[in-house]
């Protein structure tokens, strides 16, 4: 891959860092001491398979759950426990999986809906023209009906409403899952060019060969637990890896 550019990270040199996480569901234990970090530029794939855990460490991070135990740090400061919100204005967003976006609203509304938090009109106009740069389809679009989108456009369209804050690094969660082939390899195509743009990306999905293929590093998680880490070419070639996650 591509050498990306560097943004400032915290004092330990890691964008992201997640130590010891257990989270779950009520009384639901699903992480059981799950650790992870990002270093600034990086693409990092998490994989494994259903029911790992894979989401809910993100769900985790970004504030939706709260951890029974554990850390999580971005740019070397803790954000256990902050407000998604809070979260969101430190210069982290997320992507959930299902190609959420308001179907009855303009795919404009949807991306202005995006920069709530972005005060100055200076600072919107330049995000829409960056993600109208990444993803051409949706300035092409702008006054259509989200809800009217193919899939692979809304799966865009919620890629670049993440974009709107000009975040330091996105967490996208299975962003291929149900798209027709070609929109799936525009998926991957639109990740390594953001990751050319300068972000950090940590990336949840279910294509996991496709994934590692991208990634600086990946993790493989099983039962709420690390199970295997490395490179991204280092677990295609893990044979334990292709054998039980890869199919072979």
């Amino acid at each position: 891959m591509r050498e990306s550019s560097r943004p400032i990270s915290g004092a330990d040199g890691r964008m992201l860092e997640v130590r010891d996480l257990h989270s779950g569901y009520g009384r639901i234990r699903i992480l059981h001491g799950v650790e992870l970090y990002v270093e600034p530029g990086e693409i990092v794939s998490v994989i494994g398979p259903n029911g790992a855990g894979k989401s809910t460490v993100f769900k985790t991070i970004v504030g939706f759950l709260k951890p029974e135990a554990g850390e999580v740090r971005f740019e070397g400061h803790p954000i256990t426990g902050m407000r998604t919100d809070q979260i969101v204005r430190a210069g982290l967003a997320y992507v959930p999986q299902g190609r959420i976006v308001f179907p009855y609203m303009s795919v404009l509304e949807n991306l202005e809906m995006g920069g709530y938090t972005v005060k100055e009109k200076t600072q919107l106009k330049a995000s829409l023209e960056r993600v109208s740069t990444l993803f051409p389809i949706l300035g092409e679009r702008r006054r259509q009906l989200a809800g009217t989108l193919s899939g692979g456009e809304q799966q865009m369209l919620a890629m670049g409403r993440a974009l709107m804050t000009s975040p330091k690094m996105v967490l996208l969660d299975e962003p291929s899952l149900g798209l027709a082939p070609r929109f799936v390899t525009l998926v991957f195509e639109k990740i390594v060019e953001m990751s050319r743009a300068g972000l950090t990306l940590l990336v949840v999905e279910q294509n996991a060969a496709r994934a590692l293929e991208i990634s600086h590093r990946g993790y493989v998680l099983e039962l709420g637990r690390n199970r295997f880490q490395g490179t991204g070419r280092g677990l295609l070639d893990n044979e334990e890896v292709r054998r039980m996650y890869l199919g072979g």
